[in-house]
């Protein structure tokens, strides 16, 4: 009876050592199945190891020839050999305005018309020039008839000659001055006005005058009355990096993406390269002549640029399928080279799209390596572990 406390209180001590065996042999049980995929150790997290490879397909990584490409922003700009300003020489103030900022003209449209008094004093002394060559022509016409009857001396007759030709030059030199400051037809003015025309056809881009205000090169705050720009053709300037300046060249070609027109592309060519940087962002202006199709390219629209040069650099191609986007960066899945059942997730950066569903890879991939095709199915498996 001494012995039977120390029987009851093994008892408990022999449950603990037989409860664990069979925990461990119902989960034997319950877990027939094996698991798809296991992740190797957390030594090297980019590493999974599958029982079943076969169900991810592999592509070799083959390399691809592509031209050198760069990425730039910026803006529409009117091309300057394209734009014109209009300005009126007779200073005045604008009485009547027909046009306005952004409205499209025609060449020899009447834009407006300027009270001027310069027109009066330059046609006083157009009068005046006329009245003298009148008289000039008439003192010529009797010397030369005194001359012919042997009345009047030939240095007399010469005399008159020069006077009348002083006074025709006199009315062709007011003449030409009317019509610089404004006056069609000298003979037939109006009186203190003078009538503005468009030079060509286009769009006008810069206005400085309006109803009232002070028009000309002496009275306005500025010679141009008006600034007319033929938009058939544009500039789209870029800001490019001095580090990527060696990319790019005269002539290379450039696609041009608006975010006014998100899915069109424009073609053009690189026509400068500017010469002087932007001390405070180091930058260069480098300009593209782009056609403007229908007028589509408005000044200061924000535009894209891709530059692509002449010589060609090699890449890799893969599968769309192998590229797995994945916490803002791009993943590719690819076979480990010693153990078939290993797949190994490396960061890549892509390229552009290319035809037949492949995939341009920039960096991070070499030639020949074996990626899966099925990138997001394996990581859609090794998530749901």
């Amino acid at each position: 009876m001494m012995f039977e406390p120390h029987k009851f209180s093994m008892r408990p001590a022999l449950c603990l050592l037989v409860l664990p065996l069979l925990l461990a042999g119902c989960k034997s049980k319950a877990g027939s199945a094996p698991a798809q995929v296991t992740i190797v150790p957390a030594a090297d997290p980019s590493l999974v190891q599958v029982d079943k490879p076969e169900e991810f397909p592999l592509a070799t990584a083959v390399e691809y020839s592509a031209q050198t490409s760069l990425t730039a922003t910026g803006s529409v700009n009117p091309d300057i050999q394209r734009a014109v300003p209009v300005i009126t020489l007779a200073s005045g103030r604008v009485v009547d305005l027909r046009v306005k900022l952004g409205d499209t003209v025609r060449k020899g449209q009447l834009l407006m018309a300027v009270r001027s008094d310069d027109i009066a004093a330059a046609y006083s002394q157009y009068r005046k020039a006329v009245t003298d060559e009148v008289l000039a022509k008439t003192q010529l016409d009797r010397a030369q008839l005194l001359f012919d009857k042997g009345a009047y001396a030939k240095s007399q007759l010469e005399i008159a000659k020069d006077t009348e030709d002083k006074a025709r030059v006199d009315v062709e030199t007011n003449a030409e001055h009317l019509r610089l400051i404004g006056v069609a037809n000298p003979d037939s003015p109006q009186v203190g006005m003078v009538n503005v025309y468009a030079p060509i056809s286009g769009v006008i881009i810069a206005q400085n005058v309006a109803p009232g205000s002070a028009a000309g090169n002496n009275l306005a705050g500025s010679p141009n009355a008006f600034t007319i720009a033929d938009l058939s053709r544009v500039w789209i300037v870029c800001d490019v990096y001095e580090n990527d300046l060696a990319n790019i060249h005269m002539g290379d070609a450039a696609e041009v993406h608006l975010n006014a027109y998100p899915d069109r592309t424009l073609h053009g060519t690189i026509s400068d390269i500017g010469a002087v940087l932007d001390p405070s962002i180091r930058t260069a202006k480098v300009r593209i002549d782009v056609e403007n199709p229908g007028g589509i390219l408005r000044i200061g629209m924000f535009a894209t640029a891709t530059f692509h040069g002449k010589a060609r650099v090699m890449h890799v191609s893969v599968p769309a399928t192998a590229l797995l986007h994945l916490h803002d960066r791009d993943w590719i899945y690819i076979a480990d080279a010693k153990d078939g059942e290993k797949f190994r997730r490396v960061g890549v950066t892509v390229g552009d799209m290319l035809p037949n569903g492949m995939q341009e890879v920039v960096s991070g991939l070499q030639p020949g390596a074996r990626a899966v095709t099925n990138a997001l199915a394996l990581q859609q498996t090794v998530d749901n572990q």
